[in-house]
């Protein structure tokens, strides 16, 4: 059997093992690089390890970690109270504040993830002490955060953009962005509306007031630092992850952080997942094994069909996998063959329909983000109508995503 079909199966087993396993798929992706490298193409090894994205695990790792230190030193989670108390008593503005809130933590740098597992267990008691139906509660921190996740310096931002830039696609980073939040903006005010949002009434006087421990010095140097990182990042077009690293060790020296704290919270699984998918993927293009794998998803679209097919095929495998650490860099580098054997489409709305697609299923409870929504809830039956609901929800974003792509991604592209 040929190394380009090799690799193509190694490929199409991983995706499957990332879906019903709890194998890290990094670990799996890089062993079978390794073997089809070496012993199929007959490389050395150092040329499979060429394909190690070095690059992007420096950006991740340092973005990450810089927010592992301000969430381990408790700056992120006095920020989050500090803006949930913004509502004062408006009930109906509690889920339009909490997307708010999610997507602007999300959207500077700790990502999805982290910003549902800092908000949503203020959310919950908030939007329950007021009479939020905790489905509205848990879509708005869920998408808010979902929205906020292609910012330019979060680490899925940077794992789209940068796949996107390896296939000609770059400098789209505030498109990929805005696309993202105009999508989940979409889908929440309509959730907003079925779900009763706009007849919400006021709540009782203190009930849904929120306690927050004060500002310290720590927090504030840390605000401090991270906002100058933007900064630098955003004005001097500074390296997103070096600079990173600069912050991490000016709160260290200077004693707001603990370092030891924050390397436990860095997602160092999920940078495996996506640095050792990219190693299979580098084994794939060199191979001819990417040609095989267009060849495949071209058979499923036509030009105008492609953006609407593609957004459904990455949801419904997002379900059940990691978006950032399979999905994206799996398919992204698709973007350009896939255009040519289709015979026809816009790459960068293809592209921004792999990122919508992918994102927007992330609500289901089978993903991280709806998971941690049903886990705040502490009644039992109340949190089995919660996973229905999300799981529901979830699962209909691929229907939903495909025909918000179908209609609006080449409009978006063009724009």
């Amino acid at each position: 059997m040929s190394p380009a079909i090799l690799s193509l199966i190694a490929l199409l087993v991983a995706i499957a093992l990332s879906m019903a396993s709890k194998l890290n798929v990094g670990v799996l992706a890089m062993a079978f690089a390794w073997l089809i490298g070496t012993y199929v193409a007959d490389w050395r090894v150092e040329q499979v390890a060429a394909g190690f994205p070095s690059s992007l695990f420096l950006t991740l790792t340092g973005v990450t970690l810089l927010f592992a230190l301000a969430e381990s030193n408790g700056t992120l989670e006095r920020v989050a109270h500090r803006a949930v108390g913004l509502a004062r008593g408006k009930t109906r503005l509690i889920p339009i504040l909490l997307f708010l809130i999610a997507f602007l933590l999300s959207s500077v740098g700790p990502g999805a993830i982290t910003t549902v597992a800092l908000l949503i267990p203020i959310a919950m008691a908030v939007g329950t002490r007021a009479g939020v139906p905790k489905f509205l509660t848990a879509l708005a921190v869920a998408n808010g955060a979902n929205a906020g996740n292609l910012s330019p310096i979060s680490a899925i931002g940077i794992v789209a953009n940068t796949k996107m830039a390896e296939v000609g696609l770059g400098g789209h980073e505030f498109k990929v962005w805005m696309t993202n939040l105009f999508a989940h903006v979409l889908v929440t005010a309509v959730a907003y509306v079925l779900l009763g949002g706009p007849r919400l009434q006021p709540a009782a006087s203190g009930s849904a007031t929120v306690v927050a421990e004060p500002f310290v010095r720590k927090h504030w140097l840390t605000i401090a630092i991270i906002t100058a990182w933007i900064a630098g990042v955003i004005g001097l077009k500074l390296s997103v992850g070096l600079a990173a690293f600069l912050a991490v060790c000016v709160l260290v020296l200077i004693g707001v952080a603990d370092e030891t704290a924050a390397m436990k919270r860095v997602p160092w699984g999920v940078i495996i997942m996506v640095c050792g998918v990219t190693v299979l993927i580098a084994v794939l293009e060199k191979t001819g094994g990417m040609d095989l794998f267009t060849s495949m998803l071209a058979r499923l679209a036509n030009p105008a069909t492609v953006n609407g097919v593609v957004a459904f095929v990455t949801g419904l495998i997002s379900s059940w996998s990691s978006t950032a650490g399979v999905v994206l860099p799996s398919f992204l580098p698709t973007v350009p063959g896939l255009v040519e054997k289709v015979g026809g489409g816009d790459p960068l709305a293809v592209a921004l329909s792999i990122n919508v697609g992918s994102a927007m299923v992330d609500v289901s409870p089978l993903s991280t983000l709806g998971a941690l929504c049903v886990a705040t809830v502490a009644d039992p039956a109340e949190a089995r109508v919660l996973f229905r609901q999300l799981l529901f929800w979830g699962l209909s974003m691929s229907l939903v995503a495909a025909l918000l792509c179908q209609l609006f991604a080449g409009i978006l592209a063009r724009a």
